[in-house]
């Protein structure tokens, strides 16, 4: 039965509570994990992507985003705050909708974090091998080391991304070593991106070079591109959503939180105003001293035509051309070209190594998203025991830390990542969904259950958040809406053939399960 397996609320905190992960994070860690997530690969590096799709529109398309993310930020607040244990929207569903969508669910989040990280860790490879290597030191990293066979856009004769493993691997065992070293090595890595930006949109806003001109036409591309093309404003606003993706580890961190109920809504709402509002402005400042129009067939798009897609064969073609070769839409450093090209070149180049230093962080807290839900499925018996394991010094889940590190190690240095942004984007969309459908639910069922944060407005924030999602999920390019069901009917497999069986609820096992049957010490807190 689809909805079947119910795990009672009160199970699921008390089984948190016997086993539970040490409480390190306050509201100010939160939010700087929530930020260190939000400000990153999406305005250091899909800025040119975002533009190519929507043009001056990308300001819209980031507003879009922003918006929906915000209305999915009440609703994981009020959710959060009442069931403060980690595992996010998979354990949200698991005690309202049952164990088959709940799987679902964590099953989608294992793409959305590992996916996203690899495709993050590339990046910053990107960065590190460009920038740093080739433009500070002079050093060209042979082209085999460079980027993966299979990498779209990569090096002729690429056989592994190196760098990018390396970064992936260093993240991994700083998440291995301990919940709060991680939290004080991010929070430096955010200053850096918030001074980083901060200049940008001092020094391009007020430029003379600054013209509003420059936003004419707002939308070459139109609102809607139509239907799997993944252009126009909401297209733009699918794949920049990928620049939110992340911030809802926030609330997979409650376990480890004080005080959950103040500090994760203040986490959560916090970090998604401060970073739309940033990228607002650092759209309008690039865009407003170079322009941002995308190429078509005929060169910059005026109106009426459809702009080549980010990352594609054509537009690389297009980009070698002199005229367009200092455009917004062919940078791999947007931001840092921009100001070149008004004269800052020095600052922009600073601008490039504050990226390489930082994205970093967006690795982290992706990995520590991912880590803590496969934590929770394993605790639920729905995965191998074993990986709930807590290491005996750092008190962290460092067995599947590693499982997964390696594994978003081993696709940043081999698979393809010019499209990896809308498929994390897939599996973000679908658990944002649930979330808001457990929501409404919640209300109904539990109506009488304390609740520290109640979402304002829920009968109209909760249906628009699940309308956003759909709305975003179908302006997503056709081959990354097919990923999620693809990727959802392997996950069926493992599920009915291993979860299925070894469940703890489906053995009428809801108490508190014993710290010797997961060789896990008890917090005696």
């Amino acid at each position: 039965m689809i909805f079947g397996r119910v795990k009672p609320l009160d199970a699921i905190l008390a089984a948190a509570e016997g086993k539970s992960l040490p409480r390190t994070l306050g509201a100010l860690q939160l939010t700087l994990f929530g930020i260190g997530s939000v400000i990153g690969t999406g305005i250091f590096v899909l800025t040119a992507a975002g533009a190519q799709k929507a043009g001056p529109g990308l300001m819209l398309a980031f507003a879009i985003a922003g918006l929906i993310c915000v209305v999915a930020a009440l609703c994981y607040a009020e959710i959060a705050s009442m069931i403060p244990v980690a595992g996010s929207a998979y354990t949200y569903t698991y005690s309202v909708m049952g164990e088959l969508l709940a799987w679902t669910v964590g099953w989608a989040l294992v793409l959305e974090y590992a996916v996203a990280a690899s495709a993050v860790a590339v990046g910053w490879s990107g960065y590190f091998s460009g920038t740093i290597l080739n433009e500070f030191f002079g050093i060209q990293l042979p082209a085999w080391l460079a980027a993966g066979p299979l990498a779209l856009g990569g090096a002729p004769g690429g056989f592994i991304n190196l760098p990018a493993v390396l970064i992936a691997l260093l993240v991994t065992g700083l998440l291995i070593i301990g919940t709060s070293e991680s939290a004080k090595f991010n929070a430096i890595l955010v200053a850096i991106k918030v001074v980083a930006l901060t200049v940008f949109i001092a020094l391009t806003l007020p430029s003379e070079q600054f013209s509003a001109s420059r936003f004419n036409p707002f939308l070459p591309a139109g609102v809607f591109g139509g239907w799997g093309t993944g252009v126009g404003a909401v297209g733009a606003a699918a794949t920049i959503f990928f620049a939110y993706v992340g911030f809802d580890a926030v609330s997979t961190a409650a376990e480890e939180t004080k005080n959950p109920q103040r500090n994760v809504p203040i986490g959560l709402i916090g970090s998604l105003l401060f970073c739309t509002v940033f990228y607002i402005l650092v759209a309008a400042g690039a865009i407003g001293t170079i322009g941002g129009q995308p190429l078509g067939p005929n060169g910059f798009i005026t109106g009426g035509e459809m702009p080549f897609a980010a990352g594609s064969a054509e537009l690389a073609r297009q980009c070698a051309m002199p005229q367009y070769a200092d455009a917004l839409v062919c940078s791999n450093e947007a931001l840092a070209h921009v100001l070149r090209e008004i004269g800052f070149g020095k600052v922009g180049n600073m601008l490039g190594i504050a990226a390489f230093v930082a994205l970093p962080s967006v690795i982290l807290v992706l990995l520590f998203g991912q880590t803590r839900i496969f934590f929770v499925m394993a605790r639920d018996g729905l995965l191998p025991p074993s990986l709930s394991k807590i290491h005996p010094k750092w008190k962290t889940p460092y067995v599947v830390t590693a499982i997964t590190g390696g594994a978003v190690a081993f696709a940043a240095a081999f698979l393809p990542v010019g499209q990896l942004a809308d498929i994390a984007n897939a599996g973000t969309l679908y658990a944002f969904m649930m979330v808001a459908i457990a929501v409404l639910i919640l209300r109904k069922t539990e109506a009488a259950r304390k609740r520290p944060f109640r979402a304002p407005l829920i009968w109209l924030v909760a249906p628009a958040t699940i309308v956003g999602c759909i709305f975003l999920f179908f302006n997503l390019p056709i081959d990354a809406m097919l990923v999620l069901p693809v990727w959802g009917a392997i996950g069926l497999v493992v599920y009915f053939l291993y979860g299925y069986r070894t469940s703890h609820v489906a053995k009428g096992v809801i108490e508190v399960p014993r710290d010797d049957v997961f060789d896990v010490p008890h917090d005696p807190r």
